[in-house]
């Protein structure tokens, strides 16, 4: 495989759209959006001790998967030679949201049986974030 194209992937954009995906979920799972209705779901006590264990871990290991997602996107930019501009990052998001990581959280969900709302709330925040980290790294080409 040709791995050329790597040399011009702007991995500060990199970074940055896969901060700005976690940032978002600090925000979508906030208060402000969705905290109530996810800890319904999930019924995770928050004032649980226990609760807050490996928290450091939990974060530290989705800003990882968030930026390798941003970086993912960045190489589809170059490979398909995307338009850099925000509307490009909005269809590369919402397509590989919507097929690629909403097919992956629905299928655990099939097995998993876990609540119509979680699925909502999950699959929405994939979708958006794919979307955040997409425009970053289209128009920062």
């Amino acid at each position: 495989m040709n791995t050329e194209f790597l040399k011009d992937i702007n991995w500060l954009a990199v970074l940055v759209g896969g901060i700005a995906y976690w940032v978002l979920g600090a925000l979508w799972y906030s208060k402000l959006l969705f905290a109530k209705k996810w800890i319904e779901y999930t019924k995770v006590n928050p004032n649980d001790p226990d609760a807050k264990k490996g928290m450091g871990v939990m974060f530290g290991g989705s800003l990882v998967l968030m930026v390798l997602t941003a970086a993912g996107l960045s190489i589809l930019v170059h490979r398909m030679d995307i338009t850099a501009c925000w509307v490009s990052g909005v269809k590369l998001g919402a397509i590989t949201g919507l097929l690629f990581g909403t097919t992956a959280i629905s299928i655990s969900y099939l097995y998993e049986k876990r609540p119509a709302g979680l699925y909502l709330i999950n699959c929405a925040y994939t979708v958006v974030g794919n979307i955040v980290a997409a425009i970053i790294v289209c128009c920062w080409q």
